[in-house]
């Protein structure tokens, strides 16, 4: 029986969610070898209308690109969470930006402040995806940080790398955090393995 891991990435246009979708499967797909197909779509505003960005990744070719039911989903936003946690299954994983975010619908979900960690750690708002990719690296085992890290630093901007390789960073030590906060009992044993 084959493998398949659904992943939904959602939010507002501007806050870099198509960019972080492809980063993603370019991470999983060209690094780390796994069959992956990412697709996209947004409202007709450029800016503010809804956005997502879908990844699925499977262990042979994949004949259905576009999330069924998530295995991941990460909502920036309140009406993105609200829209599709129903989507989720029962053991999903559900990752929030809780800057935005104030009213999560499952107990177990991941709270991280994204934007916030951006806006005043990083003092650049707009890194907030790298923020969240580093973050979903150390919570899921579906993506290595290292590949990770790989496809962020061959996409962003010459002159940008060391900007997003602390957002990653920071991410990634959020996640820790979040982690201990809701399954305090099942450290993981992925703690300092890439970092």
């Amino acid at each position: 029986m084959s493998f398949r891991y659904d992943i939904r990435l959602s939010g507002s246009g501007g806050q870099g969610l198509i960019l972080m979708g492809i980063i993603l499967a370019e991470a999983i797909g060209v690094y780390d070898g796994k069959y992956v197909a990412q697709t996209q779509s947004y409202g007709p505003e450029a800016r503010g209308g809804s956005s997502k960005a879908e990844v699925v990744v499977s262990d042979e070719e994949i004949d259905y690109p576009k999330a069924m039911q998530l295995d991941l989903l990460l909502a920036m936003n309140q009406k993105s969470c609200d829209d599709y946690y129903m989507d989720l299954k029962s053991d999903g994983i559900l990752i929030v930006d809780s800057t935005f975010v104030n009213q999560v619908p499952l107990p177990k979900a991941y709270r991280i402040p994204f934007t916030r960690i951006a806006r005043e750690n990083l003092k650049r708002e707009m890194v907030a995806n790298i923020v969240a990719l580093g973050a979903i690296a150390k919570l899921t085992t579906i993506v290595t940080p290292r590949a990770v890290e790989t496809a962020v630093l061959a996409r962003v901007p010459k002159g940008t790398e060391q900007l997003n390789r602390d957002a990653l960073k920071a991410g990634m030590a959020a996640a820790m955090k979040a982690r201990k906060a809701v399954m305090p009992h099942m450290l993981s044993e992925r703690v300092d393995e890439d970092t």
